[in-house]
């Protein structure tokens, strides 16, 4: 059973993630890397960041491809469990994108996943995203976009 700290910060952290992806689908992504602890962890069967260093990277990366129109929706936030400096949820991301200047034509989603992330909090300060894992339950359309690790080491390097 939910108390009211427990739901109030469910719906604090369900609020942060949704701000996350606003800024990724609004604002190329230029704040994401900030909702991540310094070491934080992005990982998929495609696609591993670790830091904020990589995790700024791919998002640079990304909007120098050129325009894409993507929307990630949230839905299904489970506060599995909460402690006074941790807590990890699961949700589905259900993604629509594709390359180009919108509007696109309406297609079904590429991607649906399961997440599940692992927050931290550290002296009063924000909640931040330890380790986001994505399972994916369903793909099709046009592709995700990510980098490889040596795409990745060579943009971080300075050779991209």
């Amino acid at each position: 059973m939910h108390t009211d700290r427990t739901s109030a910060i469910s719906r604090h952290l369900e609020q942060r993630l949704i701000a996350y992806w606003h800024d990724v689908d609004f604002n190329w992504g230029e704040n994401a890397a900030e909702h991540y602890t310094p070491d934080g962890l992005f990982l998929s069967q495609t696609a591993r960041y670790e830091g904020r260093e990589q995790i700024r990277a791919f998002y640079g990366w990304r909007r120098e491809r050129g325009p894409r129109v993507n929307v990630h929706l949230v839905g299904n936030f489970w506060l599995k469990s909460l402690s006074d400096t941790g807590a990890e949820a699961d949700w589905i991301c259900t993604l629509y994108a594709h390359d180009g200047d919108p509007p696109q034509t309406s297609k079904p989603p590429i991607a649906i996943s399961r997440v599940e992330d692992i927050y931290v909090r550290e002296n009063d300060g924000p909640w931040l995203c330890r380790q986001r894992t994505w399972h994916s339950l369903f793909r099709g359309g046009a592709p995700t976009t990510g980098l490889t690790a040596r795409e990745m080491a060579r943009r971080v390097a300075g050779k991209a």
